[in-house]
């Protein structure tokens, strides 16, 4: 846990006794509002003196069900699930079984896989006499088309406004139900955070799913990714893990129900988004004694180093990943070095060529030293949000590639495009799904790939992942055909008055 002095809370024990999780508000003194130096930003969270700010506008926001949470859900292959919301609140499981059929049957794609959900629809009745018939129809009919093993309600923003009891219409059909129940309380009004998103689920799957360990499985390593990695991730890690002799449990995307069942049973919960995998992280161990750690994330070659090494101390492998290491770097380690002269050379004079990334709180501690490594700099990062979780962390990050600035914000691509203008970087990295919010005539490329891009250069994680990410930030200084484009053919998305605000956050509502 990251430390906290007299001014915070102490982060308090999971309670699997409640309905759900504190948000991150609470559990963690989470915001999504900030701009200035890291190193000041890490002050004020110390002192106790951050706090949610309003926006006067704001031109976007996350949901804690939809943007991270339903998209995952869905791939889960043998549940189903329940949108216990209007019936636009599903909006975003409709073209997901399209994107995922890009990954291809022969790289392990399930061949039978399919879409399992239902929508409540609630509309202005049940908000006045309740929708609780609709919520245990629905339960009645997931379970009629499609035998699951678990069924997943997911609350909103209207079932929770309206105070919908919904342990209670599980507790009543659970007895006649063969599977297996499980609500999520991701109402977006619980939190600004989309993060308490996350750990609604976690709660949920520890309270419901997580079956006491019949055996430990030491060969067993519990990988909860976040969303932005791809396929060719999983194939990385899947790789290098057996290598050492072990196995990958992958959740949520592609699991199966009784992945969730033998969570208690793994050896070690090791990161891929340690924001992500932070919440079912402390509960295994406060309730099944699994250990787990946090940082780092395997992006670059350093970091996927130190996640080996930290997987072979609780695995009693460590020699065999100091074996592995060797062989990869003979590999790997070659590619990267070259890349990073060819960056070196690109400025000249000494200088590294500024690249402005990250996205969330795992980026931000995983891309920074990562683009040290292949010789560029960061004089900013965006995140989506800032918490506690992370203290010891930055301040690491800080002794190591130096203070930068941060901006913490929710996808508002107005104050994105303020920062990037100001700071006028040499490559700026921007979320796919989000798309140009600015012109460059530098570089521009993408920070992650979409999901289902199957092919290798969509890779980020472990040794692969560095130098094809590497070549990839490279290929988008080297071709400017895009940039070029764009600059010629489209309208600059902003006027120039709001470049020249002195601050992003000019929309900050001021306090009285």
């Amino acid at each position: 846990m990251a430390s906290n002095d007299a001014h915070n809370l102490v982060e308090p024990g999971i309670n699997l006794n409640a309905p759900t999780c504190p948000n991150r508000e609470q559990r963690a003194h989470g915001i999504n509002v900030w701009y200035g130096q890291a190193s000041q930003l890490l002050v004020e969270a110390r002192e106790g003196k951050l706090q949610a700010r309003d926006r006067d506008f704001q031109q976007t926001s996350g949901c804690a069900l939809n943007f991270y949470l339903a998209v995952r859900l869905n791939t889960i292959r043998d549940a189903a699930v329940i949108y216990h919301a209007p019936v636009g609140c599903s909006a975003s499981s409709l073209g997901y079984r399209e994107l995922y059929r890009h990954v291809p049957v022969s790289l392990g794609r399930p061949e039978n896989y399919d879409l399992h959900w239902i929508t409540t629809n609630i509309q202005e009745n049940d908000v006045v006499y309740g929708a609780g018939n609709k919520l245990r129809y629905a339960i009645r009919e997931a379970e009629r088309r499609y035998s699951p093993k678990a069924i997943f309600i997911l609350t909103s923003c209207t079932s929770g406004v309206i105070g919908e009891d919904i342990e209670g219409a599980v507790n009543e059909l659970q007895p006649y139900i063969s599977a297996k129940i499980v609500p999520v309380h991701c109402e977006g009004v619980r939190s600004r955070l989309v993060q308490t998103g996350y750990d609604a689920f976690w709660h949920g799957v520890l309270k419901y799913l997580v079956k006491k360990p019949e055996k430990k499985q030491t060969d067993l390593i519990n990988v909860a990714s976040m969303l932005s990695y791809t396929w060719q991730d999983r194939l990385e890690i899947k790789r290098i893990l057996g290598k050492v002799g072990l196995r990958p449990n992958f959740v949520p995307e592609f699991a199966a129900v009784d992945q969730f069942e033998q969570l208690s049973e793994a050896a070690v919960t090791a990161p891929l988004c340690p924001t992500y995998t932070d919440y079912l992280s402390k509960g295994l161990e406060q309730e099944y004694g699994v250990p787990y750690f946090l940082y780092p994330s395997p992006m670059g070659i350093r970091n996927t180093d130190e996640w080996l090494r930290k997987i072979g101390e609780f695995t009693g492998k460590e020699s065999e990943v100091e074996k592995v290491i060797e062989e990869e770097h003979k590999i790997w380690q070659p590619k990267i070095d070259a890349i990073r002269e060819q960056f070196l050379r690109l400025k000249g004079n000494g200088e590294k060529l500024t690249v402005l990334g990250s996205l969330g709180q795992g980026r931000l501690l995983a891309q920074l030293p990562f683009f040290e490594e292949i010789g560029l700099s960061s004089p900013a990062a965006m995140s989506q949000d800032f918490d506690n979780l992370i203290l010891d962390e930055v301040e690491h990050l800080i002794g190591t590639v130096g203070d930068f600035k941060i901006l913490v914000n929710t996808f508002q691509a107005a104050e994105q495009a303020h920062v990037t203008r100001d700071l006028d970087p040499d490559i700026a990295l921007t979320c796919p799904f989000q798309g140009c919010s600015f012109k460059r005539e530098k570089g521009l490329t993408r920070i992650h790939s979409l999901r289902a891009d199957a092919h290798p250069r969509s890779t980020q994680s472990g040794y692969a992942g560095a130098v094809a990410c590497a070549s990839f930030l490279l290929q988008s200084w080297t071709s400017k055909s895009f940039q070029k484009t764009m600059l010629a053919k489209t309208a600059d998305s902003y006027k120039d008055w709001w470049y020249q605000q002195p601050n992003p956050l000019h929309y900050l509502k001021r306090e009285v």
